[in-house]
């Protein structure tokens, strides 16, 4: 694979022209884009993903669910069904998309979780329900420029900063680093638990922010227990397992397991993977298993798994989160 992106590294400079160009088009307002007059918040990153969206999506639906009538919007990749659709009682992981049905099923009393790979026709549907949200979580749109947000969070990793990355096909970027200038907020994701000053004031400088932007730092904080439909063990006590993904970015999930001591063999899918009835069949025989609360949302449906199918949720921590929150609940329309 490495080989190929070397291989393929003249494409470089005609992908990164046109994708600047596309960028210029919306800039200086060739191509068309539409603002909105309430709050409509992007999370996204340049890179292909692997950066932690989810999670920082679920940081910002429990901060500003209890002010604010939240709705979010994803393109709902891999889904088995096309244009807009709304969380319901008998919507399935297949018509909402895994990540949108892994809100819906957390959040489901508290927001309005709806898919459309048109953020612009998805926003306008939104705005016609009864209540209408206050405020929109755009998920994974930073590249939807048809879509003004007014507050645009980019995510980039510790491990992979963006500043050092190329574009495809060679790269992991999905449009020059110059598109980070969009950006209001910018979170460096997945850091090691402790990060020291001078570290923090190294990266920033490498990003090397615009006066208007800010830098904030944040690290994964996995749960100290396995979940399965009401039933809870915890992580340490668990016995030798099967550990399944089918995510961007396994690897620190996989590194803090192996921290924990604990005995398991790792299967490792594409990320948003459709498992097969061969992959069933392979995990019936298996005693004991371990996944991601993403792949948890398509296996759950299996009940040949049920007894032995448990997930380990995460969530974001932010470094200096009142000055993080402040940003947002005062872009939301709270007053600072």
């Amino acid at each position: 694979m490495k080989l190929l992106r070397y291989i393929f590294f003249p494409i470089v400079p005609i992908y990164h022209c046109i994708t600047w160009l596309r960028n210029k088009g919306f800039d200086m307002g060739i191509l068309d884009s539409t603002a909105y007059d309430f709050p409509v918040i992007c999370v996204g990153n340049l890179s292909v993903g692997g950066t932690g969206k989810t999670p920082m999506i679920e940081y910002l639906i429990k901060l500003l669910s209890p002010q604010f009538h939240v709705a979010t919007l994803s393109r709902g990749y891999k889904r088995k069904s096309e244009g807009f659709q709304i969380g319901k009682m008998d919507i399935t992981v297949e018509e909402l998309g895994d990540e949108p049905f892994q809100f819906y099923t957390k959040f489901k009393n508290k927001i309005t979780v709806a898919v459309d790979a048109n953020r612009r026709e998805g926003i306008a549907k939104l705005m016609q329900l009864r209540p209408k949200p206050d405020v929109i979580l755009l998920d994974d749109a930073f590249q939807h420029r048809k879509v003004q947000a007014g507050l645009n969070i980019l995510l980039t990793t510790y491990s992979n900063l963006y500043t050092s990355d190329f574009v495809l096909p060679t790269g992991d970027l999905r449009e020059p680093k110059s598109g980070a200038k969009r950006a209001q907020l910018i979170v460096v994701t997945k850091c090691p638990e402790y990060l020291d000053e001078a570290e923090k004031n190294s990266i920033v400088q490498t990003i090397n922010p615009e006066t208007e932007q800010q830098v904030f730092f944040s690290r994964i904080k996995y749960a100290d227990e396995v979940v399965s439909k009401g039933k809870q063990l915890p992580l340490l006590s668990l016995p030798k397992f099967t550990l399944i993904t089918g995510i961007a970015n396994p690897t620190p999930l996989v590194e803090f397991l192996k921290e924990q001591h604990l005995e398991f063999n790792h299967l490792n899918f594409k990320d948003h993977y459709h498992f097969t009835a061969e992959d069933i069949s392979t995990f019936d025989a298996l005693d004991f298993i371990v996944t991601t609360e993403k792949d948890y949302m398509r296996l759950m449906q299996y009940p040949s798994l049920e007894n032995k199918l448990y997930y380990l949720s995460i969530e974001a921590v932010i470094d200096k989160p009142e000055q993080f929150n402040a940003a947002v609940l005062q872009f939301a329309g709270l007053p600072a």
